[in-house]
């Protein structure tokens, strides 16, 4: 492993060249994305120094199932949370678009998102290629009938008065699409995270503590299945050791920085364990 404390100012950097000529080597890329990526952009994280739950550890009961059905007091909190939540108001940011840049280099298998905030679909980045293992804040579904809905219409009747908004369709509780504490993950959105850690030569995790499982072993799965890995985080992360490159800088500099790494031609061909039209160059 080797670690740099700043991308945009180690370019004479040993494990910055490395972790550049790692990505330029690269033909199929997957990354996974954590709260990090969306600081820059004015939206806290939840376990970093400043987070949400570091400075309120009480705020975690919003987004705990067991707590959120069985208390109208959480619910209505949780609507005023959702309400003023600074993701409304949030842009992307520059290590978004730097993923939109890759995906136009056409290297970028998959993105796997820890993030509901959707700022990877509106810097422009396919909506077929990011995987939101936890879910949108930008949609409501019902926890009774599984009704879907627009989030903005619901939080307008919050904004009407209305202290926790029900189900126009049953009754029933609604909550965001989120995956709560206490809730499974999306066992579709599992078996293509999966399928990607897998079908990559390069997995970048960037902005993510890589402390919350299942997401966090993906990061895993594909350094056993022989993909190079390059954990790109201002604080250190359970991976660090089996990383081939540690990137400490700031994203906004960092990830555009990889993402303009010159192209490298090794003249091997592709081989991944989750293509198998590769397996027999194996």
């Amino acid at each position: 492993m080797e670690v740099t404390q700043r991308g945009s100012e180690a370019d004479d950097s040993a494990t910055w060249q490395h972790a550049r000529e790692l990505f330029g080597a690269a033909r199929r890329i997957t990354a996974l994305t954590g709260a990090g990526v969306s600081t820059a952009s004015g939206i806290p994280d939840f376990r970093g120094p400043e987070g949400v739950w570091t400075r309120n550890p009480q705020a975690a009961r919003l987004s705990d199932i067991d707590s959120y059905l069985a208390d109208e007091d959480v619910r209505a909190q949780a609507w005023r949370a959702r309400a003023e939540n600074p993701a409304w108001h949030a842009e992307p940011n520059a290590a978004h678009r730097a993923f939109v840049d890759l995906e136009a280099s056409g290297r970028l298998g998959a993105l796997l998102t820890q993030n509901i905030d959707e700022l990877h679909q509106r810097a422009g980045l396919s909506r077929d290629r990011v995987l939101e293992l936890h879910g949108t804040m930008r949609r409501t579904i019902c926890v009774h009938c599984g009704a879907s809905g627009d989030m903005i219409k619901v939080l307008q009747r919050v904004a009407d008065g209305e202290r926790d908004p029900d189900c126009r369709s049953c009754g029933g509780i609604l909550k965001s699409a989120t995956v709560f504490f206490g809730q499974t993950l999306d066992g579709e959105v599992l078996r293509e995270a999966r399928r990607a850690s897998l079908d990559c030569d390069l997995f970048v995790a960037a902005g993510t503590s890589l402390s919350v499982y299942p997401a966090a072993a993906f990061a895993e799965m594909a350094g056993k299945a022989g993909a190079k890995l390059i954990i790109c985080n201002a604080e250190p992360t359970p991976y660090d050791e089996i990383a081939d490159a540690v990137l400490r800088g700031p994203l906004t500099e960092v990830l555009p920085g990889l993402a303009a790494a010159p192209l490298i031609d090794s003249g091997e061909p592709l081989r991944t364990w989750g293509d198998p039209s590769t397996w027999d160059q194996m």
